[in-house]
Order: structure tokens, then C-alpha cells, then sequence
């Protein structure tokens, strides 16, 4: 039996795969690492924690694997998008990684609309200037940290720059690179337009590959650390979210994803390159060659559940504290959330905005709130599939992955919200299993991705939607969109007592 590794390179931990060639997971290893929080609206993170951490991981796997290490075949990588890691002309570390949950770039951001204006940054690189892409982080050492930018000869990302220390070779891959607004997305290369109108050189920008590309061998240094062989080939690999859609095999035309995390995503297939969503959803190059995908963000998705259950249940587990939400029919008796406790992404880009409750009665009691606040997620993420469905796109059937599937009522309520057939997989391993995809694609096991999923993915049950709650949340979705208008200057009223 042959074998493949995936490698997330998470914000908090790096998860590693050992797949074999039926798409089965034989081992797994996590190894977690800080994050660096230095003031508010700072992250960032030491690049030599996720090399140490991945060396342990892999160490770890090898020594408990109980085959011949000859027939792991190939690596690849999932990893957080739009961290910025910069490297001297010697590629040694300048700073630490500035991540994609730091937000301290607002001014930066600005700055990139007055130069290159909104529409013609929307044309290039297919995506607004929010604060978590990392031309606004490269802006920000520019402006306040300028004796490092000047010694910076090459920036990467966060897998990049560990698959580099792998194998000590430089490259970037399309999905990644497109969240960096950097890429003409469209023509798949860097944009000398916007590299210019910042005075950056077309050599700060690393080779781009394609996310299946063999990048290099394991160093004898690294596979000396790890127990590997020298002969593993590494791939490229791909951002995170695009390694998602891999390994739940959103792959085709139509091909709908909704990831529910800590935050929440909405991911759907593209095979043009030059469809306009006005930069409401974001727009990336996927780690299919040639293809994209368009992507919704609900920012605390899970995270909402999470801290309704610790703020007033915080002993109990998660089975307990749901218990009930199935007896409440939809609409939680008059009862809304909206999930915008730090604010939101899709559709609006408010930092300031806060989640409610509006329409607390005397008869409501806890099972109640708790449906409202999965209701309250649900319609969130519901906002991004209906800028798709405006679009023109065709969404009937979407997979389910995160905590969102983990809850059988959940997964009911968004087949009833979303108006769709909802899939489970029987095994869901996310981007560690894109990663692997890509590497076993990588090694030649099959002949395209399609055909790899066909083999890797399997689906284990499906939610059709019940046509009087379909009915019902079509009702209140209307009603929900209104919250947002309804509150946001009352919340911009309170901003000045948050503490």
C-alpha cells in the first residue's frame, strides 16, 4: 500500500495526514502553537513554531507508522491564507508572521483605494482591500517598520514559507497568491499594475506554480529530523478554503460547500474567470488548475454558539446544552439572533456592527434562544447563497462540513433555510485531506481531482428540505435582513462603552 501525507498548517495548530491510496486516514497528529497578540487587533505568530511543530508532528507519524516509510509517496500543504512572512536576501525571517486575523491595517487599506482605485481593484484582483490580505500588512511594515522592508527581498505565506524550509525552494501557489491582492486574478499572474503603484519589485513576488506542482524533494537535513525519505516528492498545495472544497470534492460546476468553523464559510465551483459579484463575496483562483471559487464569510459562525453556551452554560456539553432545539418549530416562536457579536464580512463589512436578540417574550426559554442563534448562523451564511443564486448560479444540493454538521437538527434547519439537499460525509478531514488529494494527484495515483474524490469522498446521509418550514424561513430571512439596517447606528451609537 502506497501513502501520502496532508499537512494543515492551521492558526492554532498543523494538523498531518497519513492517507493511503483508498482515501482512508491512518494516522493522525496535531501539534499546536500561540498566537502573539501584542495589542489589540494584533496577530501574529513566530514561522519557527510552525516549522517545529510540523518536524515534531511528522517525527511523531513516522515513528508510529508501522509500514515501510519507502511507500510514503508525497507531501502536500493546506494553509492559512494571507499571513505575511517576509525573508532577507539570505531567506532568513525579518519580523514575525503578521496573520489574517490582524486588523491593524484599516488606515492601509485606505490608502490602497485612493492609489488604485475601488472598481479597477476589483477588476485585478477580484477582491475588496479588507484588512486581512496582505498587501495592507506589507503597506504596514512600509510605513512603520521601514528598515525592514527595506532589507526584505521575498514575502510568503505561512505554508509556503514551511514547505521552503522542506525543501529550500521558493515558490507560490495561484490559490494563496490570490488572496494576497497582489494577483490579476484572471490572467493567473502578478500584477505589475499594483506592485508598481506601491513601488514594489516584480521580484518580491515569488514563482508562481500550480497547487499540484512537484516543488522539490525532502532535504536530507529534514528527513533526517522526521524519519521521512529523501525520495518524497513534495506539491505545492493550496490555501486553506480551497483545500476544503478539495476534500469535500467541490470540483464541478454547481458544487456548493458550507463550512461552519469558528467562523462560517459559504464556498461555490467556477469555471470563468470574469464574473462580477462587485466585490460582495471573495473571488479566488481554486487549487484545480485552471479553476475558482467564490466564497461568502460569516464571521463568527460556530464562535456565536459557542459563546452563547459558555456565557450561560458553560459546564455543559454541547449534546446537553442543544437538547430541545429539535421540539421548537421553525422560527423559534418569534425569536431572531443575528450573528454579528465581532462584527461581520458577507454581505457587510462592518467592524462595528454587534449581534441581537430582538423579539424576547415570557414564554421563550433556553431551547428557544439556542434554535434562534442556530437559525440566526444559518440565515447569515443563507446571505451569501443568495448573492450566488442573484448571480445566476444554480445551488441545489451543498455539502455540510464543520460543526454545522455534527447536529442533526442543524443540518435539517439548513436544508429548510438554504432550500437545498444537504450532503454529510462519512469522513470529514477538510483541508488535511485536500492537501493529501493533492499530493496523491500529485504522485499520479489518478489522472485528475474528479476521479480522486470519486475514490476519497463518499457521502453518508442527506437532508431534503420540508416544504412548510422552507416556506416559513422564507418569511423570516426577510425579516432578518432588516436587523442589519435596522441596528447598525444604534450600534454605532454604543461603540464608545465598549470596553
Amino acid at each position: 500500500m502506497k501513502y501520502v501525507i496532508g499537512v494543515d498548517l492551521g492558526t492554532s495548530a498543523v494538523k498531518i495526514l497519513l492517507v493511503n491510496q483508498n482515501g482512508e486516514v491512518c494516522q493522525e497528529v496535531s501539534k499546536s502553537y500561540p498566537l502573539i497578540i501584542e495589542k489589540s487587533g494584533y496577530s501574529e505568530q513566530n514561522p519557527e513554531e510552525w516549522v517545529e511543530k510540523t518536524t515534531a508532528g511528522l517525527a511523531e507519524l513516522i515513528q508510529q507508522f508501522d509500514g515501510d516509510v519507502n511507500d510514503i509517496e508525497g507531501i502536500s500543504f493546506s494553509g492559512q491564507m494571507h499571513g505575511l512572512v517576509l525573508l532577507d536576501q539570505n531567506n532568513q525571517v525579518l519580523r514575525n508572521a503578521i496573520l489574517w486575523n490582524d486588523t491593524r491595517t484599516t488606515k492601509q487599506c485606505q490608502q490602497i483605494y485612493d492609489v488604485v482605485g475601488r472598481e479597477r481593484l476589483l477588476e485585478v484582483t477580484k477582491n475588496p482591500a479588507l484588512e486581512g490580505f496582505t498587501l495592507p500588512k506589507i503597506l504596514w511594515v512600509k510605513e512603520n517598520e521601514p528598515e525592514v522592508i527595506e532589507r526584505a527581498s521575498v514575502f510568503l505565506l505561512p505554508k509556503d514559507y514551511l514547505r521552503y524550509r522542506i525543501t529550500g525552494n521558493i515558490h507560490m501557489e495561484y490559490s494563496d497568491a490570490a488572496g494576497t491582492l497582489l494577483l490579476n486574478v484572471a490572467k493567473r499572474e502578478w500584477s505589475n499594475e499594483v506592485l508598481e503603484a506601491f513601488d514594489l519589485s516584480g521580484g518580491f513576488c515569488p514563482p508562481l506554480v500550480e497547487s499540484h506542482a512537484f516543488v522539490g524533494s525532502v532535504s536530507a537535513e529534514f528527513a533526517q529530523e522526521t524519519g521521512l525519505s529523501e525520495a518524497v516528492k513534495v506539491f505545492a498545495g493550496g490555501a486553506d478554503n480551497a483545500c476544503g472544497a478539495i476534500g469535500s470534492g467541490i470540483l464541478s460546476e454547481g458544487k456548493t460547500l458550507c463550512s461552519i468553523g469558528t467562523s462560517g464559510v459559504v464556498l461555490s465551483y467556477e469555471e470563468r474567470n470574469d464574473l462580477d459579484f462587485e466585490g460582495k463575496v471573495h473571488y479566488f483562483n481554486h487549487s484545480e488548475e485552471n479553476t475558482y471559487y467564490t466564497m461568502g464569510v460569516t464571521l463568527a459562525a460556530g464562535y456565536s454558539l459557542s459563546w452563547f453556551k459558555d456565557t450561560f452554560a458553560k459546564e455543559e456539553a454541547f449534546d446537553d446544552f442543544l437538547a430541545g432545539v429539535e421540539e421548537v418549530t421553525a422560527g423559534s416562536n418569534g425569536l431572531l439572533f443575528t450573528p454579528y457579536i465581532v462584527g461581520e464580512r458577507t454581505p457587510h463589512a462592518d467592524s462595528t456592527i454587534r449581534g441581537c436578540f430582538i423579539g424576547a417574550d415570557a414564554a421563550h426559554e433556553r431551547k428557544h434562544f439556542a434554535r434562534a442563534v442556530l437559525e440566526g448562523i444559518t440565515f447569515s451564511l443563507n446571505e451569501s447563497i443568495e448573492i450566488f443564486r442573484s448571480s445566476g448560479k444554480t445551488i441545489d444540493s451543498i455539502i455540510s462540513i464543520g460543526g454545522g454538521a455534527k447536529n442533526e437538527t442543524w443540518l435539517q434547519m439548513q436544508a429548510d433555510i438554504f432550500n437545498v439537499k444537504i450532503e454529510r460525509l462519512t469522513s470529514e478531514q477538510g483541508p488535511g485531506m485536500g492537501a493529501a488529494m493533492l499530493a496523491a494527484y500529485g504522485c499520479g495515483w489518478y489522472p485528475s481531482l474528479q476521479e480522486c474524490a470519486e475514490v476519497f469522498i463518499q457521502t453518508d446521509k442527506t437532508y431534503e428540505p420540508i416544504p412548510e418550514n422552507v416556506e416559513a424561513y422564507k418569511k423570516l430571512f426577510k425579516i432578518y435582513q432588516q436587523v442589519y439596517t435596522q441596528t447598525k447606528e444604534l450600534n454605532e451609537q454604543l461603540r464608545e462603552f465598549r470596553k
